[in-house]
């Protein structure tokens, strides 16, 4: 599939979706980007044979994402920045398929709920999470809903309140990261994976899917 984005590579191949965020240095998400993003998912939305998401950053990038860009939340584009960011999370619920998030480097702001929507997270041991968006006088929208269901009700609060960081071992202990590997194993954890996903019914996934998510409430 011909990949025509500037700022995220897309492709499709073997029933699995790549999203891969190129926006040098640190992917962050301005509103041409989540238009990308979203762009790629009405593809995926096509593919009816669909197992599987993955999104995971270029390897010329320092960060998976650390988050939306500052300068968008402004008068005159801070709607449009809100509709085309949780865009991202409706579309991701509509299709209905598995997702991965492969994290190396920081996954902050936007990039840190976009892994706490993910069903798997496979992390390097140099990626570090968080919500700062505290102290820039502003709350995460979506991290307020998800992250608590991801990883306790106490230690959300405090995440989100404080604008702490917390590094890949702490991310996995509490259930945020599933695979904590160095960075040299991850492409190999994400081929695995989206292979045991393409072992399987795509009509199957969706249900399921559905149904998880609609018995926590989403």
């Amino acid at each position: 599939m011909p990949d025509n984005y500037q700022h995220i590579k897309f492709s499709i191949e073997d029933r699995a979706a790549r999203i891969t965020f190129a926006r040098p240095p640190l992917n962050i998400f301005n509103i041409a980007m989540m238009r990308e993003i979203n762009a790629a998912l009405g593809q995926c939305a096509e593919q009816r044979d669909l197992a599987a998401i993955v999104f995971d950053a270029a390897a010329d990038c320092n960060a998976f994402s650390a988050g939306v860009a500052v300068e968008e939340h402004v008068a005159e584009t801070i709607f449009q920045m809100l509709e085309s960011f949780h865009a991202i999370f409706r579309n991701l619920e509509q299709i209905a398929r598995p997702t991965i998030a492969v994290v190396d480097g920081a996954a902050l702001g936007g990039g840190c709920e976009l892994v706490a929507a993910c069903d798997i997270v496979v992390a390097s041991d140099r990626a570090r999470f968080g919500q700062p968006e505290i102290k820039l006088g502003v709350f995460p929208p979506v991290a307020a809903v998800l992250l608590p269901l991801v990883i306790g009700e106490k230690r959300a609060r405090e995440l989100i309140l404080t604008g702490e960081l917390i590094e890949a071992g702490e991310a996995t202990r509490l259930g945020l990261v599933n695979y904590l590997l160095p960075a040299s194993g991850l492409e190999q954890k994400r081929s695995e994976l989206v292979s045991r996903f393409c072992d399987l019914s795509a009509a199957a996934l969706g249900f399921t899917k559905q149904a998880l998510d609609l018995g926590r409430g989403r």
